[in-house]
């Protein structure tokens, strides 16, 4: 196998472990990802949220509003222009998003338990630090 077809192994491979995992999400995508981008990098203007997924303003001001009605996100002027809002996480978002991470991983660990033999769970354990180093 060349590296391109490799490439593309991997690339099918990832994609449809993503979506095997999904399937214990409660959360819907759109905000669980809105909730991740806000975690990892602060408050963000909808119309960042809105690059950062690649949505229409429209559909990310709908996630906002959602997320916000369920206690998950807070807004507040922008300090630097006062026109903005800014989106922030709230404890409760945090708590949310981490029981959605929380669920998944456990998700994977029952698979790794139950599907792989020692010598495959040893091939995971170095594959984090790898896929790290990739960058397309």
């Amino acid at each position: 196998m060349d590296d391109l077809e490799l490439a593309e192994e991997l690339r099918v491979s990832i994609g449809d472990f993503v979506r095997r995992v999904r399937v214990h999400d409660r959360m819907p995508p759109g905000q669980a990802a809105a909730l991740g981008h806000l975690d990892r990098g602060g408050p963000l203007t909808i119309a960042e949220l809105a690059r950062r997924e690649q949505v229409r303003h429209q559909s990310m001001t709908r996630t906002v509003n959602l997320l916000e009605g369920l206690g998950r996100v807070a807004l507040r002027a922008d300090d630097r222009d006062a026109r903005q809002l800014l989106v922030a996480i709230t404890a409760a978002g945090r708590a949310a998003l981490d029981e959605e991470r929380g669920q998944r991983a456990a998700a994977i660990a029952r698979a790794m338990h139950d599907d792989l033999d020692e010598s495959e769970r040893e091939v995971l354990r170095r594959l984090p630090a790898i896929i790290r180093k990739l960058e397309p």
